[in-house]
């Protein structure tokens, strides 16, 4: 995929068109919010984390998303059987490794999980991305202490080691994979204050990477570039957090061509 709208749209109206089951193994926090963000772009979601029906469930998925963001010792076992089942169906696996850096035990977790599965994607912000590759690096509970750019090359290491998609979000969201770099700049910064948004995002990029092909870099930054639009598009109209949650919903499930031609800054670099 290159950075042009036509291509966004494209695999937006894939989504619409196919409505792809969407395995989410994720936290309490986010569940309602994950879930309606698939239902309103077009996508079917399902939330399933009991060991004795997740690899049935995974059978039957398009994509997986495991997200850590309420971690506990129950959960993981599902997610690495969850994991193995979806390797060997050859399905995309999404991983959020939430709040890695915070804690040696989520440090670890998540980095267990990434040796297991070399996902498809990895989809974390500044403080995460690096922790997954240095335990010097630090995240404020589950919020960044780094910028984006400063992740980078940590991006880069991972994606050299594992050969996944790296994106690393922020105000300007980075992607790294295939031997390109794409650069994200939509959004608006009221989304930080609405829990949940950014296991959504992980959650869309399971949609996009389920419909796109061979070409998961740019799935990946198509979703992002999605749920960018739609949140300028709900900021605009909003009071507040509460109610730009609500406006997010109905601007993913209304989104046009005309937004994603008139709003998308997107560009793409060669690595």
């Amino acid at each position: 995929m290159t950075c042009r709208p036509e291509d966004v749209w494209e695999a937006l109206e894939r989504i619409r068109t196919r409505g792809p089951l969407i395995h989410n193994i994720t936290n309490y926090v986010a569940m309602n919010t994950t879930a309606n963000a698939l239902l309103a772009i077009g996508a079917s979601p399902v939330m399933a984390h009991a060991d004795q029906e997740v690899e049935d469930m995974v059978g039957i998925a398009d994509a997986l998303v495991i997200n850590i963001g309420t971690l506990s010792e129950q959960w993981t076992k599902p997610m690495f059987m969850a994991s193995r089942k979806a390797g060997q169906r050859g399905i995309p696996i999404v991983l959020d490794p939430v709040g890695a850096g915070a804690t040696p035990y989520r440090t670890r977790t998540a980095r267990q999980l990434l040796e297991a599965i070399a996902p498809a994607i990895i989809r974390a912000n500044g403080s995460e991305t690096m922790a997954m590759v240095t335990a010097d690096s630090r995240t404020k509970g589950v919020d960044s202490t780094a910028a984006a750019a400063e992740a980078l090359t940590a991006a880069r290491s991972l994606h050299a080691e594992f050969g996944s998609t790296v994106c690393v979000s922020g105000p300007e969201d980075y992607i790294v994979g295939g031997g390109r770099l794409f650069i994200v700049g939509n959004g608006h910064a009221l989304m930080t204050r609405v829990t949940g948004l950014g296991c959504a995002a992980s959650a869309l990029c399971g949609a996009f990477a389920a419909v796109g092909g061979e070409d998961i870099p740019g799935a990946t930054a198509a979703a992002m570039a999605v749920m960018g639009i739609a949140g300028e598009i709900a900021a605009a109209g909003a009071a507040g957090p509460g109610s730009m949650q609500v406006g997010f919903f109905d601007a993913l499930y209304g989104l046009t061509r005309q937004d994603i031609e008139g709003r998308l800054k997107m560009t793409v670099r060669e690595l």
